[in-house]
C-alpha cells in the first residue's frame, strides 16, 4: 500500500486562496433514500493522491451489481464525494449499487442502524463517533475522508482574534455534545485555558447562533459550511480558529464506517465501497467545479455555484488515509479526547484505536 501524499503539505493558506469554507457534518439519525443519476466515470491522475495499490489490482465485484445502504447526511457539503461517486460512476465502476440514506439524529442511532445492517456503512466525525464507539458497536473505520469541518466566528466589532480570547466570553453552540465544542475545547485546554470554567457556552439552534453573536447574547459562536461560509460573505464576521490550524490541517474530521459483519463476510465489499469513495475524494479535490455541480441540488438556496466550489476547495479531500495511518489519527484524537476528559486517563488509545479500525485493503 501506498499512504504517501505525493501532494504533500498543502497549507491553509494555499487553500483559503482557492476559496473559504469549512465542513458541516451534522448529527445522524431517521431515514430517507435518495436517487441520483449515473454518469461515466472519468479518468483520474491518480499519481497525485495517495492510494492503495492493493486495492486497486483487487478483483472486481463479480455478476449483478452488490445493493449497498449508505448513510450521510445529505446538508454536509464536505461529504460532496458522496453525490460525486454517483454522478461520476465510481460507484458503478466498483459494481455497487448504492442507496443513500439521509440520516439526522444521534450518533448512537446511526452506529446501531450500521451495526445491525439498516445501514451497511456510514460517514460521520471522529469527534463524534470515537465515544459511543467505547460502547461496542460492531462498526469499523475504514477510512478518513477529509480534513476542515469546525470553525469559531465572531463579530469583526466583538475584539475577538484568537481562541485565547474566548476566555471569560459566551460561546453559541448547536451542540454541548458537539465535535466542534469538544474540539475547541481541546484547543482552549492547551492554551490553559479551562473550556469548562473560562468558557460559557450556550446552546442555540445550529442556524441561528450568529444571531446570539448579533444581539450581544454571545461573542462567539461555533459554525460549519454551508452556513459558515455564507455568513463569512458579510464583513461583519470573521474567523477566529477552524480544525485546519496547525498540526490538524492534515488530519481528519470525517470518518467512513462499515458494518462488522460486512467486514468479516465479504471483506470485497468493504473494499470497494472504500475505494469507490476515495476516488471519488480524488476526483472532488482535482475537479472542485464539477463536484460543486454535484452537490448543487443539496445545498441551500442562498448558495451560488462559486461559493459550493469555494467549499469544495476549501476542504481537505486530497487527504484520505486508511491502514496504519488512519489508526495513527484515531489514536491521536482519542489522546486529545483525555485532554478535556471525554476519555479516561487509563484509557489505552494504542488498544482503542487498534479496536474500532479496519485495514480494509488487508483483509
Amino acid at each position: 500500500m501506498d499512504n504517501t501524499d505525493n501532494m504533500g503539505a498543502v497549507t491553509r493558506r494555499r487553500l483559503l486562496q482557492a476559496g473559504a469554507g469549512a465542513a458541516l457534518v451534522a448529527p445522524f439519525g431517521g431515514l430517507a433514500a435518495q436517487a441520483l443519476s449515473l454518469r461515466a466515470a472519468p479518468e483520474i491522475d491518480l499519481s497525485q493522491f495517495p492510494i492503495c495499490r492493493t486495492a486497486a489490482e483487487a478483483p472486481a465485484l463479480t455478476g449483478a451489481p452488490r445493493k449497498l445502504k449508505l448513510s450521510w447526511n445529505a446538508g454536509a457539503v464536505c461529504l460532496t464525494p458522496v453525490p460525486v461517486a454517483i454522478d461520476q460512476g465510481f460507484f458503478k465502476k466498483y459494481n455497487l449499487d448504492v442507496e443513500l440514506i439521509n440520516y439526522s439524529g444521534s450518533t448512537d442511532q446511526l452506529l446501531e442502524a450500521i451495526a445491525t445492517g439498516k445501514s451497511d456503512a456510514g460517514l460521520g466525525m471522529a469527534l463524534r463517533w470515537l465515544k459511543p464507539l467505547e460502547q461496542g458497536f460492531d462498526v469499523k473505520i475504514a477510512a478518513g475522508t477529509h480534513g476542515g469541518c469546525m470553525r469559531v466566528l465572531a463579530r469583526t466589532d466583538s475584539g475577538i482574534k484568537t481562541l485565547a480570547d474566548l476566555k471569560g466570553k459566551a460561546v453559541a453552540v448547536g451542540d454541548l455534545g458537539g465535535p466542534d465544542k469538544n474540539f475547541f475545547s481541546i484547543q482552549l485546554a492547551r492554551l490553559g485555558i479551562d473550556p469548562v470554567k473560562d468558557v460559557d457556552w450556550r446552546v442555540y439552534p445550529g442556524a441561528v447562533v450568529n444571531v446570539a453573536a448579533d444581539k450581544g447574547e454571545t461573542q462567539a459562536f461555533l459554525a460549519s459550511d454551508p452556513l459558515a461560509y455564507l455568513w463569512l460573505k458579510d464583513p461583519a464576521y470573521r474567523e477566529v480558529a477552524s480544525n485546519l490550524d496547525g498540526e490538524y490541517q492534515n488530519r481528519v474530521c470525517c470518518i467512513l464506517g462499515l458494518r462488522g459483519s460486512l467486514v468479516r463476510e465479504e471483506p470485497q465489499v468493504g473494499r470497494a465501497i472504500t475505494q469507490a469513495l476515495l476516488d471519488a475524494a480524488m476526483f472532488t479535490a482535482q475537479n472542485p467545479v464539477e463536484a460543486a455541480k454535484s452537490f448543487q441540488p443539496y445545498a441551500p438556496k442562498q448558495a451560488t455555484l462559486a461559493d459550493l466550489e469555494g467549499m469544495v476547495r476549501y476542504h481537505t479531500h486530497h487527504h484520505h488515509p486508511h491502514g496504519q495511518p488512519l489508526k495513527q489519527e484515531l489514536k491521536a484524537y482519542a489522546d486529545d479526547l483525555k485532554v478535556v476528559s471525554v476519555f479516561k486517563p487509563s484509557t489505552d488509545t494504542s488498544k482503542f484505536a487498534e479496536r474500532i479500525y479496519v485495514d480494509i485493503f488487508a483483509v
